[in-house]
């Protein structure tokens, strides 16, 4: 069974609201170390903390991190990228494509180049975050992405629960971080969505419904489709 006691943590994203989060209270329970990674690491006051560059959408980049992080036993897959509101079809090529990169290609690409020693390690985990909007396609291309990130998780707990790393995927609606300032929306405690997370490695759990929308867009897969997207009913004759 993973425990955050003694691991060495890899967290993508570690400078947001989430990252942050992340990276605190992996120590809090424990944790030997922790690379905070990011596109530009910032300084961190704990000697634990090891800031670390990485662009997951560069395979040189996540080639240099497995080099330079090779005792990695827990790697959290919380770096992301939003889009502004809109149809999938009127966002940009560079929109798509950043999104694309950010949310489904690169933590799998992460995955692939840290599942090797992930395997040899004991009590290893990947954690993956995704959104309530993989199960619900109000968001465009984000929606899209994080959807087949989800798909993706899915497909490595699968292959690597026989091997002993624990897969965990992460739901959640609005994150009350620096992302989402500008929207006057009810919004997650990002504590309480971490807390939650780690929470469900060291019980090896699968799955972290981290808030009621979540839930909710969770339940909404079995229902019809004219439940969930009530515009599709108003469209037929």
């Amino acid at each position: 069974m993973p425990t955050l006691d003694g691991a060495v943590v890899l967290v993508t994203g570690a400078n947001g609201g989430l990252g942050t989060q992340f990276v605190h209270q992996a120590l809090a329970r424990g944790a030997a170390k922790v690379y905070a990674t990011a596109r530009t690491p910032r300084a961190w006051d704990d000697a634990r903390v090891v800031p670390l560059a990485l662009d997951i959408t560069d395979p040189e980049s996540i080639l240099a991190a497995v080099q330079a992080a090779p005792d990695v036993t827990v790697l959290v897959n919380n770096a992301g990228v939003t889009v502004s509101a809109g149809e999938i079809l009127g966002h940009t090529d560079e929109e798509i494509r950043s999104n694309v990169e950010t949310n489904f290609v690169g933590p799998l690409l992460l995955a692939r180049a840290f599942a090797p020693q992930l395997v040899r390690a004991q009590g290893a985990a990947i954690v993956d975050v995704h959104s309530a909007l993989s199960w619900y396609a109000a968001g465009g291309i984000y929606s899209a992405a994080k959807a087949a990130l989800w798909s993706v998780t899915n497909s490595l707990r699968l292959e690597l629960a026989p091997q002993g790393v624990h897969v965990v995927g992460v739901h959640v609606g609005y994150v009350d971080t620096p992302m989402t300032a500008g929207l006057e929306v009810p919004k997650a405690d990002p504590v309480q969505v971490v807390a939650a997370t780690l929470d469900a490695v060291e019980a090896d759990e699968f799955e972290v419904l981290a808030d009621e929308t979540s839930v909710q867009a969770k339940a909404g897969l079995s229902a019809p489709l004219e439940v969930v997207y009530p515009e599709l009913a108003r469209t037929r004759p």
